[in-house]
């Protein structure tokens, strides 16, 4: 018997109960009361977390959803290892929401969603890459804040009262010096810990004259791949480096390497800062647009054993 298989699918046979490499696409020869087959589709493909009750970990009671997109990059796999994959990913995702959010404070949840969906991207796919399943894309929704945070000090008209930083004897002298007909004095202000000034990241420049000295044999062995650096700057300028980590010790510059690089990247200063820093890992970037990749993806992503190493050197 004959069936045609689309460019977008392939089918996994089994032969007398053992399993054969997927098929397709185009004409597959099967062998009626012999092969046993299921089509799996190679599209990218999306379903939603329906809307649960999580807790932030300011006691916060939300009700948050999410909508995410993935694809079966091994059809073998998704196939032997789970019976629904949908219905897997989604408890997955569910579970992966409810710890993520766990950490977060409302305000954080607020403030940070896309940078929570890019993290809740790569704990999704450490569970599913196993499944022959990629994720895509992870997009977190508020429905609603069923119950407000359980530190949340009203005012006299409702409104939430600034969060004061001290020690307990100062916030208590503040709360007693603002209530209504106590006497003023010169002593009775609260001093309010000073916040420590946000710290200077360091730019692109500095972070890339520290690539050097990092270079070694060992981190040579790990990558083994040459790499182009297309860096869009804020006037839309663009500034070119390369890392060579292909022999020897490797070695890092200014400018266009010799010969063609195994790989180019082209990304803003910005995530360039973030992903030296290791606040951005390369998958989550090149997953969210941020990172764009000409070559071998898997080679791209070897770049972040540069990035950890250094990390543990600063």
């Amino acid at each position: 018997m004959l069936q045609i298989v689309p460019t977008y699918e392939r089918m996994v046979i089994f032969r007398l109960g053992r399993l054969r490499a997927p098929q397709g696409p185009g004409v597959v020869l099967l062998l009626p009361f012999i092969d046993h087959w299921q089509r799996v589709d190679l599209r990218t493909r999306a379903f939603n977390v329906p809307p649960c009750k999580l807790i932030s970990r300011d006691g916060a009671v939300l009700s948050m959803g999410a909508d995410v997109q993935f694809r079966v990059w091994d059809p073998a796999l998704s196939v032997l290892v789970v019976k629904d994959l949908v219905a897997a990913t989604r408890m997955t995702a569910q579970s992966a929401m409810a710890k993520a959010l766990g950490k977060k404070s409302l305000r954080e949840i607020q403030g940070e969603k896309l940078r929570i969906g890019e993290q809740l991207l790569l704990d999704i796919n450490d569970m599913t890459k196993s499944w022959g399943l990629e994720v895509d894309r992870v997009e977190l929704t508020m429905e609603a804040v069923l119950q407000p945070p359980r530190d949340a000090l009203q005012g006299p008209l409702g409104a939430i009262a600034p969060v004061l930083e001290g020690s307990p004897p100062q916030l208590a002298s503040h709360l007693l010096d603002s209530t209504p007909g106590a006497p003023e004095a010169a002593d009775s202000v609260v001093t309010v810990s000073e916040v420590d000034p946000p710290r200077r990241r360091p730019s692109v420049a500095e972070l890339l004259s520290a690539v050097e000295p990092i270079l070694s044999e060992a981190l040579v062995s790990q990558v083994g791949a040459s790499y182009q650096v297309d860096i869009i700057l804020p006037g839309g300028t663009r500034s070119t480096f390369f890392i060579d980590l292909s022999s020897g010790s490797g070695r890092a510059g200014c400018g266009v390497l010799q010969g063609s690089p195994d790989v180019v990247l082209e990304v803003a200063e910005e995530d360039l800062q973030e992903l030296m820093l290791g606040e951005l890992r390369p998958l989550a970037a090149y997953m969210s647009g941020r990172l764009r990749v000409q070559g071998d993806l898997q080679l791209a992503l070897r770049l972040e054993e540069l990035f950890k190493a250094m990390k543990l050197h600063r």
